[in-house]
């Protein structure tokens, strides 16, 4: 005998709603179900593929191992479904809400310039953005795409390149006035270096002196969670501060901030990349449309020390 038809499109849309909500209760009100009918189609859906989804030990919804990489590909096949239906019935034009998360220097000085140019060309497309420089976890924080700076840890994302940047010391001429300007490495152990209160691939500051780098450690009176608002207190004279150079670079063209110790700059470039879930040819057209903009649009690029001076000086290449 045959086996019965099973709705799995079904089952995975419950269980998918119930990762997203946080629990069998929350799931069975939107679907207008009891909990004990959600729990029994999990239950039946780990019987078929024999493997325990959900551990049942805590009052908190928590995935397995095996329930983590399921969410994963159940996610993937319903926006396959939705996006046929979508396709089918109003064309190919992208569709949807779109979740990003990206760290505050590139929201602030490439993203958010750039938004108006992108709803014009996806006018169907929603934008939901959120600015941490916080590593997330995209599944728990429900992110389609992220934005990270820095080298990428090994992991089941995917990553496209958008660039890379230098990074510069700068500081205010306020706080130059005050303190002198660093004119070596001894110097500068003197001085108060911003950080930020969350460990970095590289906890410091490279310098290059002699042949060889040197991480100083940031030791200033003030940590701060992003780079946005390490870019503030450096305006506002509150000590030195370590940035990507495209984050500062219209305050170095104004005066706002001044280039310190470049010539002890070791010249490292910080990559940046938008990650995302999933392999590229199951990606909903609105995330493709956003991946594919950013790839073309958000392109970062290193600006070297000369180019640093002409932009200060006004003058043109």
């Amino acid at each position: 005998m045959s086996r019965p038809s099973v709705n799995r499109s079904g089952e995975m849309e419950v269980f998918a709603k119930a990762v997203e909500l946080g629990g069998f209760s929350s799931a069975a009100r939107h679907f207008r179900m009891t909990p004990s009918a959600v729990s029994k189609l999990v239950l039946r859906l780990e019987e078929r593929l024999g493997v325990r989804l959900v551990n049942r030990s805590t009052r908190k919804l928590q995935l397995t191992p095996e329930g983590h990489a399921f969410y994963e590909r159940t996610t993937r096949i319903l926006a396959d479904i939705d996006e046929a239906e979508r396709c089918a019935s109003v064309g190919e034009s992208p569709t949807g809400r779109v979740r990003l998360n990206v760290n505050a220097s590139f929201g602030t000085h490439v993203l958010m310039p750039l938004v108006p140019q992108f709803r014009e060309r996806f006018p169907a497309v929603t934008l939901d953005i959120v600015q941490t420089d916080a590593v997330v976890d995209l599944m728990e924080a429900r992110a389609d795409v992220a934005v990270r700076a820095g080298p990428l840890k090994s992991s089941t994302l995917i990553a496209r390149k958008l660039g890379a940047t230098r990074m510069v010391i700068v500081a205010a001429p306020s706080y130059l006035a005050r303190n002198g300007m660093p004119s070596s490495l001894e110097e500068l152990r003197a001085h108060d270096r911003l950080g930020f209160c969350y460990a970095r691939a590289v906890d410091g500051w490279p310098l290059r002196q002699a042949g060889e780098t040197v991480v100083l450690p940031a030791s200033g009176a003030v940590q701060v969670s992003d780079g946005e608002g390490l870019r503030h207190l450096a305006i506002v004279g509150a000590g030195l501060a370590r940035l990507a150079e495209f984050a500062v670079r219209e305050d170095m063209r104004a005066g706002r901030l001044l280039p310190v110790l470049e010539d002890l700059n070791p010249g490292d470039l910080e990559e940046i990349h938008a990650v995302f879930l999933g392999q590229g040819g199951a990606l909903p057209s609105r995330v493709r449309a956003v991946l594919d903009f950013l790839a073309s649009h958000a392109r970062v690029t290193p600006v070297l020390p000369d180019d640093l001076d002409r932009q200060r000086l006004g003058v043109s290449g």
